[in-house]
């Protein structure tokens, strides 16, 4: 019995062992965060009730700016009538994107799908009488797209959910355990049939801020995930039981510690549709923040609002198409890249290859002739234009014999190289990255 305990304990330190970070070696988690990292780009949608009035998706009477009753009125208008999700699929496949993300349920509790859990879905409770989520995740699949699925944890309309109103909330979870306990049988119950109808490659949560992780059984819910799918990645909003952080709007100023990450973010200044807002950000300044996002390890979730007939604003197709027609000149630099070198070393967004011999410099607007790298001690093999080869030359000035200092990277850039957007150079090393990252030496002898 002794031995037999002994070969068990040796069995799983093994296991255990061939998982851990140790010299380089990837961990479990790093395996199935493999294609997320590679991906760079996916497309987040926020399609619910509040397209029909164009007003803020469950916020807007939370906030007290409509009542709840009139914005339940919206279910009327929901008819998705010019829904096409094979066109959407495809659209979002042209942006570049490897994955997508939709709201089956944000905070108002309506589900996309038609739940057994709840009347209150696309089938049984709005004008579109049909469910609307199936048939997208399928046409993601047929465009071999990964699916991400949002999931809000609260839901306001639910009458044994604890919050209503930000003036009000209708109990307590430590108060009333047992209506407690009938609210995560519902979630966790829909949770379930996401993940046997759609077995989701990510989940996308959202809300957890208004309780605690032992009040969300948060554990025992991301086990129910992964015994369906020990791949699935799940994002940061389940208290502390995520795979990657997910900053918001806001590009991150520094480098984000966390090792996978990604930035959600809106075309103009709203997550689903409202036609008031015309404030949408140019294909040049998206290009420019996506730039800036893979430049510093992370992916970019950029978000639509389709209309609540289906339809795509034709402003958020154009942006799609552009940021596409971009994507694929420079696929090169983007997919499978990995962050870049500190801005000391160039001013600018950067990515390296896997291998870290290839280094990619993105060029925004007209440089004017030169662009400079400092402190890079490769020899640079070859240097040439992404997505139209053209070579360039390069020198290198003040390198000299008594100091390790490499040096200044002059490289010529012409103006007919130059994209309508951001151009990006290809440098091939002689061997993997090396930087200089010490003082300046001072002259003892010359």
């Amino acid at each position: 019995m002794i031995k037999r305990i002994f070969l068990i304990g040796i069995l799983l330190f093994v296991t255990t062992f061939s998982w851990s970070q140790v010299g380089g070696v990837k961990t479990k988690s790093d395996e199935k965060m493999q294609w997320f990292q590679d991906a760079k780009l996916g497309i987040f949608i926020h399609w619910g009730l509040y397209a029909v009035n164009g007003i803020d998706e469950s916020w807007s009477f939370y906030n007290g700016y409509i009542s709840h009753d009139n914005y339940l009125k919206q279910t009327k208008g929901f008819t998705a009538k010019n829904y096409n999700p094979g066109a959407w699929a495809e659209l979002i496949k042209k942006s570049g994107a490897k994955y997508s993300v939709i709201t089956s349920k944000h905070h108002d509790g309506f589900a996309l799908w038609n739940s057994k859990y709840s009347n209150f879905n696309a089938v049984k409770g709005s004008a579109a009488k049909k469910d609307v989520l199936s048939p997208f995740v399928k046409a993601l699949r047929e465009n071999n797209l990964k699916v991400g699925i949002y999931y809000s944890l609260p839901d306001w309309s639910y009458n044994d959910y604890t919050h209503f109103l930000r003036d009000s909330i209708r109990y307590k979870a430590k108060d009333e355990p047992k209506r407690w306990n009938t609210f995560l049988k519902y979630y966790q119950g829909q949770l379930k049939e996401i993940a046997d109808l759609y077995n989701p490659d990510l989940y996308w949560f959202d809300g957890d801020w208004e309780h605690s992780s032992e009040e969300w059984e948060a554990p025992k819910v991301r086990n129910i995930l992964f015994e369906k799918n020990p791949n699935t990645i799940l994002n940061s909003r389940l208290q502390g039981n995520g795979d990657y952080a997910t900053p918001e709007q806001g590009m991150p100023i520094t480098r984000p510690k966390d090792k996978y990450w990604e930035l959600c973010m809106t075309m103009n200044n709203s997550w689903g549709f409202q036609k008031n807002d015309r404030d949408y950000k140019t294909p040049n300044q998206i290009i420019g923040i996506f730039a800036d996002v893979i430049s510093n390890g992370g992916n970019l979730l950029l978000d639509i609002g389709p209309k609540a007939d289906g339809t795509i604003p034709k402003e958020q197709v154009n942006i799609l198409n552009e940021l596409g027609n971009w994507t694929a000149k420079h696929k090169e630099a983007i997919y499978g890249s990995r962050a870049g070198i500190p801005k000391e070393h160039f001013y600018g967004p950067t990515t390296l290859s896997k291998d870290r011999k290839m280094l990619y410099l993105f060029v925004k607007g007209n440089p004017n002739g030169e662009i400079v790298v400092r402190g890079l001690k490769n020899k640079i093999n070859r240097i040439w234009v992404v997505g139209n080869g053209t070579k360039l030359s390069h020198k290198v000035v003040g390198k000299v014999y008594w100091s390790h200092y490499p040096g200044i990277t002059y490289i010529d850039v012409p103006e007919h190289a130059l994209d309508d957007h951001i151009t990006v150079l290809a440098l091939l090393l002689d061997g993997e990255v090396d930087l200089y990252r010490e003082d300046g030496a001072v002259i003892e002898s010359n």
